[in-house]
């Protein structure tokens, strides 16, 4: 965060590998974009319009031009998604294709979304269904056969994933967050920094019954021999946003803005689970690099 008058300018960066962040499946357009929302992700976390983005690009040798058109294209796309200029850049040989963008927001010092803040008592909720990219990776990677329009979505948001950047900007003016950050090592991770924010002060208790886990979700998993949780817990890649909201404005929003509540923040310094059984189960703040085996 950097002061620039009654506002601040939030500046982040993200560096994507081919062979780490993009799978074979991926179009050069589809890494473009992706290179985008990955940091328009981070803004939107902390409640900032975008503005702009330097893209600075190592890329192999062997790269066909119209590759590298494609991945101009989909560079611009994202920009035009998200109202932000690309404002520059460099290129450079490399290995394999690299992508670091650099991006730059803005956002009124007093309506700033941080990780710290969150208050025992608050609602914890998500702003979309989660595990629908790690059943779409997993489609990917076992070569499913699965009807077209149980494929449809989660590779969709494999493929194409898209930032909660208009919602994040909504949530920060309205000031309906107490903190939030954005999903994109796994829910079981994103909870642990939060907790981690706040010094250990509080607790996050989610209830499976509650977790928007789509039938898609669910089919994949029983496709793959794995257990749907996973998918949601530690996966990744979401791009939803992770939010704690106090329980009289959640009350007042929940129908007004997309908003699942999951859980409520607690004061026991864990991240709990409470099954539908009723059994409750302390998780691991950990997070799964789907792309690393590949």
């Amino acid at each position: 965060l950097i002061n620039f008058g009654d506002q601040y300018l939030v500046a982040t960066s993200d560096m994507l590998f081919k062979s780490a962040h993009f799978p074979k499946e991926m179009n050069p357009k589809q890494m473009g974009k992706k290179a985008v929302t990955v940091n328009v992700s981070d803004l939107a976390a902390m409640g900032a319009k975008p503005l702009g983005i330097i893209i600075s690009l190592g890329l192999p040798k062997n790269m066909l031009v119209d590759e590298f058109d494609e991945l101009m294209d989909g560079i611009i796309e994202g920009c035009l998604e998200y109202e932000m200029m690309l404002i520059g850049g460099d290129t450079n040989e490399s290995q394999e294709l690299t992508i670091c963008g650099a991006c730059l927001g803005i956002v009124n010092k007093d309506n700033v979304l941080m990780k710290s803040g969150a208050r025992v008592g608050d609602i914890v909720a998500v702003t979309g269904p989660l595990g629908l990219a790690s059943a779409g990776f997993e489609i990917l990677f076992n070569n499913l056969e699965l009807s077209s329009d149980l494929k449809e979505i989660p590779l969709k948001h494999a493929l194409n994933p898209e930032a909660r950047s208009k919602e994040g900007v909504l949530i920060a003016e309205k000031g309906y967050a107490t903190s939030a950050t954005d999903i994109t090592d796994g829910l079981a991770k994103e909870i642990g920094e939060l907790i981690d924010a706040n010094s250990g002060k509080i607790g996050i208790t989610i209830y499976e019954d509650l977790l928007p886990v789509p039938e898609e979700v669910i089919k994949v998993a029983e496709k793959t021999d794995k257990d749907p949780l996973d998918l949601v817990l530690y996966y990744g890649e979401d791009f939803e946003l992770l939010l704690t909201i106090d329980k009289n404005i959640f009350n007042q929003i929940k129908d007004k803005i997309s908003l699942y509540e999951i859980g409520c923040v607690t004061s026991s310094g864990k991240i709990v689970k409470i099954s539908n059984d009723g059994t409750k189960k302390i998780l691991e703040a950990r997070g799964y690099e789907h792309l690393s085996k590949k």
